[in-house]
């Protein structure tokens, strides 16, 4: 092929010309730092306030509740560490098949003397209620568990599961990054204290996530400095990248309906062929979002099947972009019960709104070429 396709949108987004041109103005001629109360100043701030606005109207929240951070993890890490702080050591509980962006603070937090607890998932890679509440008997401080995973897209009914944290007085988080821009979000409906967001998965600029946080709810800060953020983030804002999230989220939040309805197109059309090439889907038989794919094929490891396919010009992954120097098998896969060989071999297809009919024939066609071409050199080595 003359021109790569991407096919990684979980992994980042590229960014929508409309939002550039929306951040330009920022990215050229004097800037203003918006803490100073100079004309150039103010004018930062109201750029500031109109994104805050702008994101959360994409989340049904009011912009009081929207702390900027400088990434979806750093949201995550806010929200988990930042409510660890502000309480006496304790338990907290977070899904099986969370991003690191919650397990590696959760698992941190061993060292100042919290208990770290596991939520197991069923074989769809769903976290049940009967599961939590399990958990939950036992008195717990903190909960945190995704909205969409980001290797399945599988989604999870957190707004059953954040009732009953807040039945037991539990602290709820939610991971919202991969599922912003691809269904309906509504902060009040989930019943959560803090969601996290991200900029770039929603064809917004890389630098930029919020943490939509519950007025009511004390966490502490992990920066600090000048007392931006209302003094829960400190350190001069990313004015462009925040500008460019507001406005990725407009356009997000207007044309949700004929994006997911392209997306699910495009998915349907993979998968059909997918499963005339004996793939297994992972997460198929239960609610995903509508632009990820996760399948492997036995016998073939997936990275040797991503890297064949990056050759025939197909950018695609072999599981979470922030963990894709790992060879050890999806942790989400090994929680959903699937065996290791099988996870192994997981290649994830995320579609974006760019990405056409005809892209996902040509590769389905390159694909089964190289599924050809792999068994046989595996046929030969044996």
């Amino acid at each position: 092929m003359s021109t790569a396709v991407y096919f990684d949108n979980n992994g980042t987004t590229a960014l929508d010309s409309r939002v550039l041109q929306a951040m330009l103005p920022y990215l050229s001629g004097q800037q203003g730092n918006a803490t100073s109360r100079h004309i150039f100043g103010r004018a930062a701030r109201n750029a500031i306030d109109q994104a805050r606005e702008q994101v959360a109207d994409a989340v049904g929240a009011h912009p009081s509740q929207v702390v900027f951070t400088g990434s979806g993890t750093e949201a995550d890490n806010l929200a988990i560490s930042g409510a660890a702080n502000a309480l006496a050591p304790g338990r907290i509980a977070v899904s099986s098949i969370e991003h690191p962006a919650v397990t590696r603070p959760a698992d941190a937090l061993v060292w100042r003397d919290w208990k770290v607890v596991k939520i197991a998932s069923n074989r769809d890679g769903q976290v049940e209620k009967a599961a939590l509440a399990a958990i939950l008997e036992e008195k717990t401080d903190i909960v945190s568990v995704m909205l969409a995973n980001n290797e399945t897209g599988v989604i999870q009914d957190i707004a059953s599961l954040g009732e009953i944290a807040r039945q037991h007085k539990a602290f709820m988080h939610t991971d919202a990054v991969q599922a912003l821009g691809k269904m309906n979000v509504d902060f009040v409906d989930l019943n959560v204290h803090a969601m996290s967001l991200s900029s770039h998965k929603i064809n917004g600029p890389q630098g930029a996530g919020a943490l939509i946080l519950d007025k009511r709810i004390d966490i502490r800060p992990l920066l600090y400095g000048g007392g931006q953020e209302k003094g829960l983030r400190s350190g001069s804002e990313n004015i462009a990248a925040i500008v460019g999230f507001g406005a990725a989220c407009a356009f997000a939040s207007r044309e949700i309906q004929q994006r997911t309805t392209k997306l699910k197109m495009l998915r349907e059309r993979l998968e059909q062929g997918l499963k005339q090439l004996d793939a297994t889907i992972f997460g198929a038989s239960t609610e995903r979002l509508a632009n990820t794919s996760f399948f492997a094929f036995a016998g073939i490891e997936g990275e040797t099947l991503v890297m064949a396919l990056d050759r025939q010009g197909f950018a695609v992954a072999s599981g979470s972009a922030c963990s894709s120097d790992s060879t050890e098998p999806s942790h989400v896969l090994l929680a959903m019960g699937v065996e290791a060989d099988m996870a192994r071999g997981a290649v994830r297809v995320s579609v974006g709104t760019h990405n056409t009919a005809e892209e996902i024939d040509l590769f389905l066609h390159a694909l089964k070429n190289e599924l050809s071409r792999l068994r046989k050199l595996t046929a030969v080595a044996v």
